[in-house]
């Protein structure tokens, strides 16, 4: 059974890498370790490091090091994280102690689309909202720079390091509320309110639509109708009660943007299979995902056929609402691929180690083949125990 942490190599720098494997491996009972190679920007409480209480890392960068020769011809280039070219390659060493001392398996976890530093560089490719607005967090699926730029780094990472498998994160399209700095909204927005406003339309949507029969620019003339109507009303109102619940039955009556959201799948499906087609064959590649991932045009049966599984985190939620999301997991997965879970440890959203035990296990009996738990440098010391409790639980 696949049972890792979500961890940040400062971490391991500041904590050492023989007591990062002491409290992950003896501690909290995991086989893996899943390292963040790509990373985006942030504030990090930071619990246990003798170092700092708070960090803010560098935004869009990666925490590896990359072949040059890999990167000729690629528009969007890398850049090293400086607490790797100056404090040394911590993936290099978990693989290293992996293959000659028997170590934990490592799996990257790696943030594919969210990067607002590459978006303010190059924003040619990142989404646009119904009236052209930039969203510089989230760089575009559809565009074939976005596109390179992603495939080259998880085929240099795989081939340089051999990783047992890759995690994904965000390799598809991003709501309108993400945290950026300072958000601002005065309107209130609805559910649905934030979902329209995540919807792309730049240029290279437009070509990919288009290219595949899909009236695009009709779907953006209706997007943007409803988005004018949201802005104009006294306080915010639900257009679909049931969204996003229903799913994309609520807009059937709208064909034209129904026919564009069932396209949205295509950009995100052919980005993931070109990333398992050129990464190492050794190492797995898996998307992280959430509850009602076709927001972000994930399709998760077809995600599971063109990767080696998927990766369904369960935050917040309760030990039926995880075997709800896990059992329909594994029927758009199948029996073959595989299926796991993610859970955060963090109060009050896990308020002890016997509900973190139990949503476990309730995943586990659902049909999930594994267990990620959230996040190694965020929680203090002792959580760890609450790791192990649930360890347990599943083994039992």
């Amino acid at each position: 059974m696949h049972l890792s942490m979500w961890t940040y190599p400062w971490d391991i720098q500041d904590l050492g890498f023989d007591r990062t494997v002491a409290d992950l491996r003896n501690r909290a009972g995991l086989n893996t370790i899943s390292l963040a190679t790509s990373y985006h920007a942030g504030r990090f409480l930071q619990p246990r490091s003798p170092a700092r209480k708070a960090y803010f890392p560098e935004d869009g960068t990666i925490y590896f090091q990359p072949t040059p020769e890999r990167w000729e011809g690629v528009t969007i280039q890398p850049v090293v994280a400086s607490v790797i070219s100056e404090g040394g390659d911590v993936l290099a060493e978990l693989v290293r102690r992996r293959d000659e001392d028997g170590g934990m398996k490592v799996s990257l976890w790696t943030v594919c689309l969210h990067n607002t530093r590459i978006g303010m560089l190059h924003p040619e490719v990142v989404t646009r909202n119904a009236f052209g607005d930039p969203n510089y967090y989230n760089l575009c699926p559809s565009h074939p720079d976005a596109r390179a730029y992603v495939m080259t780094m998880v085929a240099d990472v795989t081939a340089r390091y051999r990783p047992d498998a890759v995690e994904l994160e965000s390799p598809s399209f991003m709501g309108f509320a993400h945290e950026y700095h300072h958000e601002k909204d005065g309107v209130g927005l609805t559910p649905e309110d934030d979902f329209l406003l995540s919807l792309c339309f730049c240029d290279a949507c437009h070509k990919r639509a288009s290219a595949a029969g899909v009236d695009i620019a009709k779907a953006q003339a209706t997007v943007r109708g409803w988005i004018d109507e949201m802005c104009e009303r006294e306080v915010p109102q639900a257009r679909w009660p049931d969204f996003p619940a229903a799913g994309l039955d609520v807009f059937k009556s709208y064909p034209e943007v129904h026919d564009f959201l069932m396209w949205r799948f295509e950009p995100v499906t052919s980005l993931v299979q070109e990333i398992r087609a050129t990464a190492d064959p050794a190492s797995k590649i898996y998307v992280i995902d959430l509850k009602d991932g076709w927001l972000g045009g994930c399709d998760t049966a077809a995600l599971a056929e063109v990767s080696d599984g998927i990766i369904l985190c369960a935050y917040g939620m309760e030990p039926d609402a995880v075997r709800e999301l896990i059992s329909a997991g594994r029927e758009a997965v199948g029996p073959e691929k595989y299926l796991g879970t993610g859970f955060r440890v963090f109060y009050p959203e896990v308020p002890d180690a016997a509900t973190l035990a139990t949503r476990s296990k309730a995943a586990i009996e659902a049909g999930a083949e594994g267990i990620n738990y959230y996040n190694y440098g965020l929680i203090p010391e002792k959580r760890l125990d609450w790791v192990r409790r649930a360890v347990a639980a599943v083994a039992a």
